[in-house]
């Protein structure tokens, strides 16, 4: 009664001073989580089923927000009765939704309130496939009791516990707390629990925070993946003094090329090297302990493909002041390509960053008619580099236009057309000197390509000259002789061009 007292001024004290209680829905998302979570359920006739239902709102509050599936977080319920009997399998359930349904179906079995055999029936379905278990996770158990059983309980939940589970234990009711605390991992003011069970939503955050410790730190990882290599990270699991570590390591399709390395207790890394690329590794870390026993963490990882880019380099469209430089292949494991390019002969060169998922880029502002040494470097996130080179021309410049030509648009009119320049064009002059009359000057933007001469004296010849213009240096003109007939012409008259 006192302890009950005490909850609910627990309670009071939090709506008091704004804190909010723990509701459904409300809980954050867990991530990075992965576990095997197995509830001990008692389930006998010693629980009402008042109880019993309060025990399922509470299971249901606490897996709310888990993630569950083959990679992360996978849960089991086993009944406390007569005998044992498993509700559904660890792999069975694979979403949230799923998850919460089968909880809230869960019938009470009633019996005898055998814990024993229900905790050595546990060690058998944590550690086997049939039930679902995984062999490379974390193994959490949570036994909610009313603290009374009908046979021994220490030596099956020992058992356990060698084997590397960790043992939460929830007392609904009065119970033996030198018992529970030995029952329970240690130590007990983190995985033991005494609560009335109107009062179980007070410990239901305090306890999955310390379930997520579990699933979280106890897990072995890769990093640092390149094509010949990569880091393993585990939290820590010994001291110098209470062991050291093996790490074995080999092809999933070659076991016989397995190899094995030791470091102390210290570590919490290996660095692995002189790897084959594109190749899967089934990797075990073995703690060594001279304490207890740590089960083995596995994990499988696999390598990038071989750093071969670039294999081919290739110039293309080369003009006066530009060219394109592609290459390929493209793997996902380069991070970015350094382009390095300069004229020949010389020792002056200049440098382009492209992203890793691009292959190609414009290499602009070049001298016309030079040849360039073009370098493709592309940088793995391994820290390697790799590079090949080829030689680029750009062409020699043209700072005229071409192809000028003439159509006859009627009567002493003519009109005259060009081919644009190459290089960066401000626009056009086009001057026209008649043999009779004024010459005329016209300039033009660099998008126009054509002007109407008129005018033109029929019987005179006209010289029609378009010069580019450009900011850093001098266009050259292009002209033409243009020779304008008699009126008295056929019609259908073509003017007659003279170089």
């Amino acid at each position: 009664m006192l302890a009950r007292t005490a909850l609910q001024l627990a309670l009071w004290l939090q709506v008091a001073l704004g804190q909010s209680i723990p509701k459904k829905g409300l809980q954050p998302f867990v991530p990075e989580s992965e576990g095997d979570l197995l509830f001990l359920l008692d389930s006998s006739g010693s629980v009402s089923y008042y109880e019993f239902s309060r025990v399922k709102e509470f299971i249901r509050d606490l897996l709310r927000p888990f993630t569950f599936g083959p990679s992360d977080v996978q849960t089991s319920i086993i009944h406390i009765s007569t005998l044992p009997t498993m509700e559904f399998p660890f792999d069975r359930y694979l979403s949230t939704g799923a998850v919460q349904q089968a909880v809230r179906d869960t019938q009470q079995l009633m019996g005898d309130t055998n814990t024993g055999k229900a905790l050595s029936y546990a060690k058998e379905k944590f550690f086997t496939e049939e039930a679902g278990a995984r062999a490379d996770v974390p193994k959490v158990l949570v036994w909610v009791t009313d603290g009374f059983s009908t046979d021994d309980i220490s030596q099956p939940m020992q058992l356990l516990k060698d084997m590397g589970v960790t043992v939460f234990i929830v007392s609904t009711g009065r119970g033996n707390y030198l018992g529970l605390s030995a029952a329970a991992s240690q130590p007990p003011e983190k995985h033991l629990h005494f609560v009335d069970v109107d009062d179980l939503p007070i410990i239901t955050k305090e306890l999955r925070d310390a379930i997520i410790d579990v699933i979280r730190a106890k897990r072995l990882r890769a990093v640092d993946i390149t094509s010949i290599s990569f880091r393993l990270t585990w939290p820590r699991l010994l001291s110098g003094d209470t062991g050291y570590y093996t790490v074995e390591y080999a092809p999933t399709d070659d076991p016989r090329r397995k190899l094995a390395k030791q470091v102390s207790g210290d570590h919490t890394s290996l660095f692995l090297s002189n790897l084959s690329p594109e190749t899967t590794y089934e990797v075990v870390l073995i703690p060594e302990s001279n304490v207890h026993y740590i089960p083995p963490q596995t994990t499988r990882v696999t390598t990038l493909e071989e750093e071969i880019s670039p294999a081919r380099v290739l110039i293309s469209e080369s003009k006066p002041h530009s060219f394109r430089v592609s290459w390929s292949p493209t793997p996902d494991s380069v991070v970015s390509y350094q382009v390095l390019y300069g004229p020949l002969p010389g020792n002056s060169a200049k440098l382009l960053e492209v992203d890793g998922g691009h292959n190609n880029t414009i290499v602009e502002n070049l001298a016309p008619n030079t040849t360039y040494l073009v370098t493709v470097a592309a940088l793995y996130k391994s820290g390697m580099e790799k590079a090949l080179s080829a030689k680029a021309c750009t062409q020699e410049e043209s700072s005229k236009v071409r192809h000028l030509r003439f159509e006859d648009m009627g009567p002493n009119t003519l009109k005259a057309s060009w081919d644009s320049a190459d290089g960066p064009v401000l626009g056009y002059r086009v001057r026209c000197r008649r043999q009779t009359g004024p010459s005329s000057l016209l300039s033009v933007s660099p998008q126009i390509h054509s002007v109407l001469l008129t005018d033109l004296a029929s019987g005179t010849a006209n010289q029609v000259c378009v010069k580019p213009v450009y900011k850093n240096w001098p266009g050259k003109r292009l002209c033409r002789l243009v020779h304008m007939q008699h009126v008295t012409a056929a019609q259908g008259y073509k003017p007659r061009r003279t170089a």
